[in-house]
């Protein structure tokens, strides 16, 4: 009879706070629709420069990001194990101004954003140069500086 009780007011409570949780669902996806379509139009509140790529161009550069910031994860693991050497090497090959990085940040349009990923990756060169000399404290300073670039981008520009 207990269970039957229970059972039975368990029942009436979801029936009643079903309706209300299914509203106060269909509420909140109407404001997160509306949210969305309001961004999409002109950009919305995202007032960045985009850099106006095509889709495989976007596809390239959000793949360069990706690894710029799996490059800084590494960096990051090397510098708690005391492997400055290995940081530095990181820092000089995946987010260094090699070849191949400085021909590819000429081949944007835009001038600033040229300017941004030529002196990040500078910066990356200068981080692997101070790793190399095993100070803790320098080498996070470097990295902070090289990290700078990537908010200060992000900041500006988008895809």
């Amino acid at each position: 009879m207990k269970q039957s009780i229970t059972l039975f007011g368990l029942l009436w409570m979801i029936s009643i706070s079903a309706p209300i949780l299914a509203q106060a669902m269909d509420h909140n996806m109407q404001e997160m629709n509306h949210h969305m379509m309001m961004q999409s139009k002109d950009g919305g509140s995202d007032k960045r420069i985009s850099l106006q790529l095509s889709p495989q161009q976007k596809q390239h550069q959000l793949a360069n990001m990706r690894s710029h910031i799996q490059a800084v994860q590494e960096i990051v693991g090397m510098l708690s194990q005391g492997k400055f050497n290995h940081a530095s090497s990181i820092a000089h090959q995946k987010l260094g101004l090699t070849p191949e990085m400085k021909k590819m940040c000429n081949m944007f349009d835009n001038t600033n954003f040229r300017k941004l990923g030529l002196a990040f990756h500078q910066s990356a060169d200068e981080l692997g140069d101070v790793l190399q000399k095993g100070n803790l404290k320098q080498s996070l300073r470097a990295l902070h500086n090289t990290m700078n670039y990537c908010v200060q981008c992000h900041a500006t520009f988008r895809q």
